[in-house]
C-alpha cells in the first residue's frame, strides 16, 4: 500500500499555495514583463523571486539580466530513496548545493523510492534539477502511471524552451512517447515512439538521454530506441538550427492529460478522460509514478558549446541560441524571493511597520503540472492568447479542437469562471511575498479558504 495522504493534508497543501492573483502581468516574446516584475517564469507569468530562478525565460522577461544565472551542470548521481534532496519552489532560492530537486506538487516516499502524486483534481507534481545541463546524459530509473489521461514525464526543459522529451500515457503501458522541441515551436512531427517495451508501470526501466551538439539519442534499458541528428533539423527559412542547444533543467512529472478542460486532442492523445474515482484512487488516494536513481553526466568539453567550468549560464542574445550562452561566474542564490537578477539582495521589509506588505508574486503557478511548453507562453509565442495546441505537455499530438484558454498558456488544468466565457487558471499557484509573519498568516487563512 503506498503512503496515505489524508484528504486534508492534500487540501492543506494546495490550499498553502492557492493564492491567485488574477492580474499578474503575462509574458511572451512581443510583450515582456514590466520592471516591477521583470521576470517571465516557465508558466508565462511575470513577477520575482521564484519567477526568477529556474524557468525564466530571458527573452520574455524585462531584460536578459532579470532572470537569476542558472547553476552550471554537475556530475551527479541522486539516490532517489527519499525526499532529503527535494525542496519545495517556495523554500528554494538559487543554491544547488541546498538541494537536488525543487518541486511543487506532494513528492512523497514509499518503499525507498520517490513517487510523484497526483490527489483526485490536482494538477500533479513536477520536480525540477536545481542544476542545469548544456548537452551531456541524464538517466532516470521510473515506474510510469496507468489509466486513461494520466500522463508521466521526463523531460530537458531550457529557459528558452528548447525542450527534449520522454513521455507516458497511461493507456499505452508498452510505449515510450519521444520529441523534442526548438525554443518550443510546436512541430508535432518531430515525436516518435519505442515500442515493445515490459509494462511499465509495474517494471522499472532505465531511461536515458543522451545529448550532444551533434545528436540525441534515447535509450531504455541500455538499448538505443531513436536518434535524431543535428544535421537534419536545418530550417532553411528561419537560417537555423531547429535543435535543442541550450542550458536545460531535468524534469520528471505526473499531470492530468485527461482533465475534462484541456483540448479534445490532448484528451484524446492521453487516452480518455481522467477518471478521478477510478480504482486506483480508490485505493491509493492518488494516482502516481515512480522514481529511483536519477543520474546527471555533463558534456566534457574544454571549450563551448557544453561547458561547466564557471558558476552559471546565462545570455548575452535575445536570440537564445547556442553561440548566445555564457558560462560565467555570476552569483545564482538571491537573498529572499523578493530578489530578482536586476537586484539579488532584495530582501523582506521590517514587519515592525505598515510597509511590511507587498504584493509581489514570487512564486510562479503550477497551472495543470504539464511541464513541456509547444511555444505556448501566457497564449502564443507572439503575444497572442493561443490555442494551446495539446496544451503544455510535451505531447505528441496537437489539439483538433476545444482546447482551454486559460491565464496561463502552461495550463493542463483550468475551469470557467461563473460567466462562463472568462476562463481562468484554478490550480495556479501564485504566492504574494509579504513579511514574514504576515506570510505565514496569509499561508493559514488560504488553507482555511481553501477547505
Amino acid at each position: 500500500m503506498v503512503p496515505s495522504v489524508s484528504t486534508l493534508a492534500a487540501l492543506a497543501f494546495f490550499g498553502t499555495s492557492a493564492v491567485v492573483a488574477q492580474n499578474t502581468p503575462t509574458c511572451s516574446l512581443t510583450q515582456k514583463c514590466p520592471e516591477e516584475s521583470p521576470c517571465c517564469s516557465q508558466y508565462g507569468q511575470c513577477g520575482v523571486g521564484a519567477y526568477c530562478l529556474g524557468g525564466c525565460d530571458p527573452r520574455m522577461s524585462f531584460s536578459l539580466d532579470s532572470c537569476v544565472p542558472a547553476p552550471v551542470c554537475q556530475d551527479k548521481t541522486m539516490s532517489m530513496k527519499d525526499t532529503s534532496g527535494i525542496v519545495d519552489v517556495s523554500d528554494y532560492l538559487g543554491d544547488p548545493s541546498k538541494a537536488d530537486w525543487v518541486s511543487q506538487g506532494i513528492p512523497l516516499t514509499y518503499n525507498g523510492n520517490v513517487i510523484l502524486t497526483m490527489p483526485p483534481n490536482s494538477v500533479g507534481t513536477v520536480l525540477a534539477s536545481t542544476v542545469y545541463m548544456w548537452y551531456g546524459t541524464v538517466k532516470a530509473r521510473m515506474k510510469t502511471s496507468k489509466d486513461a489521461g494520466v500522463v508521466t514525464a521526463f523531460i530537458l526543459l531550457s529557459d528558452v524552451k528548447d525542450e527534449i522529451d520522454y513521455e507516458w500515457v497511461g493507456t499505452e503501458l508498452d510505449i515510450a512517447q519521444t520529441n523534442y522541441y526548438f525554443q518550443g515551436i510546436p512541430n508535432y512531427h518531430h515525436s516518435g515512439n519505442i515500442t515493445g517495451l515490459s509494462n511499465t508501470n509495474t517494471e522499472w526501466h532505465d531511461y536515458e538521454i543522451r545529448w550532444t551538439p551533434e545528436k540525441i539519442e534515447w535509450y531504455v534499458d541500455g538499448n538505443l530506441g531513436r536518434t535524431q541528428l543535428k544535421s537534419d533539423t536545418w530550417n532553411e527559412t528561419a537560417n537555423q538550427w531547429n535543435f535543442p542547444q541550450t542550458p536545460a533543467r531535468v524534469q520528471l512529472s505526473i499531470w492530468p492529460g485527461g482533465a475534462a478542460s484541456n483540448g479534445e486532442g490532448t484528451i484524446d492523445w492521453a487516452g480518455g478522460p481522467i477518471d478521478w474515482d477510478s480504482d486506483a484512487i480508490k485505493k491509493d488516494k492518488y494516482y502516481y509514478a515512480s522514481v529511483g536513481k536519477v543520474s546527471i553526466e555533463c558534456y566534457k568539453t574544454d571549450s563551448g558549446p557544453g561547458t561547466n567550468s564557471g558558476k552559471s549560464y546565462t545570455y548575452n542574445s535575445w536570440l537564445g541560441t547556442n553561440n548566445t550562452v555564457i558560462d560565467g561566474d555570476k552569483n545564482t542564490i538571491l537573498k529572499s524571493l523578493l530578489g530578482s537578477g536586476l537586484n539579488m539582495d532584495a530582501d523582506y521589509p521590517s514587519a515592525s511597520g505598515t510597509s511590511a506588505q507587498t504584493s509581489m508574486e514570487v512564486v510562479p503557478g503550477l497551472s495543470g503540472g504539464g511541464v513541456g511548453t509547444n511555444g505556448q507562453a501566457a497564449g502564443d509565442a507572439n503575444g497572442g492568447n493561443g490555442d494551446s495546441g495539446s496544451g503544455s505537455n510535451g505531447g505528441s499530438t496537437p489539439s483538433t479542437g476545444g482546447s482551454s484558454n486559460c491565464n496561463s498558456g502552461f495550463s493542463q488544468d483550468c475551469s470557467s469562471s461563473s460567466s462562463g466565457d472568462n476562463p481562468k487558471n484554478q490550480g495556479a499557484r501564485q504566492e504574494h511575498a509579504l513579511g514574514a509573519s504576515a506570510f505565514a498568516a496569509l499561508v493559514a487563512v488560504a488553507g482555511m479558504l481553501w477547505l
